[in-house]
């Protein structure tokens, strides 16, 4: 009887050994696996991520009028594998530590996040393009007399020709 009370006055002294979690958040560990998040700011668009997501929770869509895409995870399809983020190539996509997706049967269609990201028009030739952010540009051009500031701002065709011009391998050829 008395290991009984010793017991019992030592645990009323330390206090629960056990997380409350209705009653108060449950802590989430560091590397805990959680939704995916997408930073506009980075992503190009390329496609990468819809291509290796295992649940098919990933949409990347071209708006009607063709001015950007729509980037949608859709929550309920993500199995949280994390394939996305390792495989995107301009980190744009990251995995948050919020794991809280419980919701009503009449909410999953809510269960997303969705982005328009638009698209920028070529200082070259004004077409339509995606966005090459400035660090991964860096990256690209980093052994290259290139002024990356003017590269970014230009789609791929007129990027290469002025690559070309700027590393003075354009040659006009001369008539004979």
């Amino acid at each position: 009887m008395f290991k009984f009370l010793k017991i019992l006055i030592r645990n009323i002294f330390q206090g629960p050994a056990t997380e409350a979690f209705p009653l108060a958040p449950a802590p989430t560990p560091d590397r805990f696996r959680g939704r995916v998040s997408i930073n506009p700011d980075l992503c190009v668009g390329c496609g990468i991520c819809k291509h290796v997501c295992t649940g098919g929770a990933i949409n990347i869509s071209p708006s009607d009028d063709k001015t950007g895409y729509h980037y949608t995870v859709w929550y309920n399809s993500c199995c949280l594998c994390g394939s996305c983020r390792y495989y995107c190539p301009t980190n744009a996509i990251s995995i948050v530590n919020n794991w809280h997706n419980s919701h009503f049967q009449e909410e999953k269609y809510k269960m997303a996040e969705t982005h328009f990201i638009p698209y920028m028009h070529c200082e070259g030739c004004g077409a339509p393009m995606r966005v090459l952010p400035p660090h991964i540009a860096a990256k690209i051009y980093a052994h290259s007399p290139v002024d990356v500031n003017k590269i970014i701002k230009l789609c791929p065709s007129c990027r290469q020709i002025a690559t070309a011009e700027q590393q003075g391998e354009l040659h006009e050829s001369k008539p004979e």
